[in-house]
């Protein structure tokens, strides 16, 4: 197994419930020994952290720290932003994300297999990162929200990069 991008690099993970900041940082930790993993429970722990040092990749929740509140302040600093969610798994919230400029949409079902979805945020630019993550969710995405979400959202995702042959 080849060494994974993310050793080395700066992680900040923001979720009020602690289990799941537990598990991400097992995850995430366990691939890469090399990493730099900060966590944050608040809004207002999460925004210091923010605020006072870099970092490569952000994972907020959406729900309990007022993740779309943060993505907005990360982005701001031309941070690389991955959306978790339980409570909020909906077209709307992953159509919100997006715009918003996150990076990608996860639900916390795909918790076990994060390291994966944070080494396609840091390969691919914007575009042919979402690409890849509705390559990766279409099916879940399918079964989790109503038949027409990818009309509703108006996300060409299969269209993207054709014309730039990517």
């Amino acid at each position: 197994m080849s060494e994974s991008i993310l050793n080395g690099k700066k992680i900040l993970a923001v979720d009020d419930e602690p289990d799941v900041l537990t598990v991400l940082e097992e995850e995430i930790t366990d691939a890469c020994p090399q990493c730099t993993f900060d966590k944050a429970t608040t809004f207002d722990a999460a925004s210091r952290l923010l605020e006072s040092k870099p970092y490569d990749v952000v994972i907020l929740d959406i729900m309990g720290v007022r993740g779309f509140d943060l993505l907005d302040l990360a982005v701001k600093k031309n941070l690389k932003v991955v959306m978790l969610t339980a409570r909020a798994l909906s077209s709307e919230a992953l159509k919100k994300s997006y715009d918003m400029k996150a990076r990608a949409y996860l639900p916390k079902d795909k918790l076990g297999e994060v390291v994966p979805f944070l080494e396609d945020v840091l390969k691919h630019d914007f575009e042919s990162g979402w690409k890849s993550l509705f390559e990766k969710l279409h099916g879940f995405f399918t079964d989790k929200f109503e038949s027409d979400w990818e009309k509703k959202t108006g996300l060409n995702w299969r269209e993207w990069g054709r014309s730039s042959g990517v």
